[in-house]
């Protein structure tokens, strides 16, 4: 397995209703994703610009066509998309990100899969949660982006959890801010597929628990709430969270209540689950992750395992 301290840019926002279509051909050239690619590079210049940021962070070669086969409004700030990736030299490790190429968009986006390998292993597909900002790439897919959209992909990034079957029993602490939430997801539900694959077949990685702490300004705000707590109470030996809120305003529901706490997340409630075993992964703004990855350190947590990632 394998994880790095890596600083990324943040992801992106939505607003339309739930939409889906079947799989259909993907029709972009190798011709038209070269240009693509090369024209958004060479236009893509901003001070704060995702492929600046991570110019030095290790990326795959293909760059793939993809096409959007489903919107939905995952709260009311963040847009969730799929997307079908036919090429089947396209692939990527659970926590990692795209480069996202548009046409006619100059800027290139970058954003973090929160779907899980094996759903792009079965189904061909990926999916992407995006907070509403002014950037171009997250305007286009808040304001322009319809089913059947075609744009290129490109997968990057050193954060991720990707385990051999050889490899140590270990336990996952995984602590998001906000849309950091999305590769923390994608970990959590590849976790959870690894899980499935030890019960029915008896063998493959041998996952420890994992406990996710996940805050948010409010419950409209914690995304995949539903996806979380299927994961929790399907595998309740396994897999926890404490779910925090720092703005509450109105009633917390009662499905959701067990599992909130009004304030942030705490130095004591991390380092209750420090041990020689636990692997944390961290990922949400700056100061977040900055505060935990120190105070992990300062609590003698070897760095290789504590994995950061920021978004802005």
């Amino acid at each position: 397995m394998a994880c790095a301290a890596v600083m990324i840019p943040g992801l992106l926002r939505s607003s339309v209703g739930t939409i889906y279509t079947p799989a259909i051909s993907l029709r972009l050239t190798s011709s038209t994703l070269r240009h693509l690619t090369l024209t958004s590079v060479m236009k893509s210049k901003r001070k704060t610009d995702h492929l600046e940021r991570t110019a030095s962070v290790v990326r795959r070669e293909v760059v793939s066509a993809a096409k959007v086969c489903g919107a939905a409004d995952e709260s009311p700030s963040v847009k969730r998309l799929h997307l079908l990736v036919a090429d089947k030299d396209f692939s990527f490790k659970a926590g990692q990100w795209i480069d996202f190429f548009i046409p006619g968009v100059s800027v290139v986006g970058g954003f973090s899969i929160c779907s899980s390998p094996r759903l792009l292993e079965q189904e061909r597909m990926i999916e992407l949660a995006v907070k509403y900002t002014n950037h171009p790439p997250a305007l286009w897919i808040h304001n322009q982006c319809t089913l059947d959209s075609e744009v290129a992909v490109r997968v990057g990034g050193e954060f991720f959890f990707d385990p051999q079957p050889a490899d140590a029993s270990r336990n996952l602490v995984l602590i998001a801010g906000g849309v950091g939430i999305n590769p923390l997801l994608s970990i959590l539900r590849h976790a959870a597929d690894l899980h499935r694959e030890r019960a029915n077949k008896g063998r493959g990685y041998e996952v420890g628990t994992i406990k996710l702490f996940y805050s948010a300004k409010n419950t409209s705000e914690l995304l995949f709430k539903k996806n979380i707590l299927d994961l929790v109470n399907e595998f309740p030996e396994k897999i926890a969270c404490s779910l925090h809120v720092t703005k509450q305003t109105t009633q917390i529901s009662a499905e959701l209540k067990p599992y909130i706490t009004e304030g942030r997340i705490t130095e004591k409630e991390i380092r209750d689950h420090i041990s020689e075993e636990t692997l944390f992964y961290i990922c949400g703004p700056p100061p977040m992750t900055d505060f935990f990855s120190k105070q992990l350190e300062n609590s003698h947590v070897p760095k290789e395992h504590i994995c950061f990632e920021k978004w802005w």
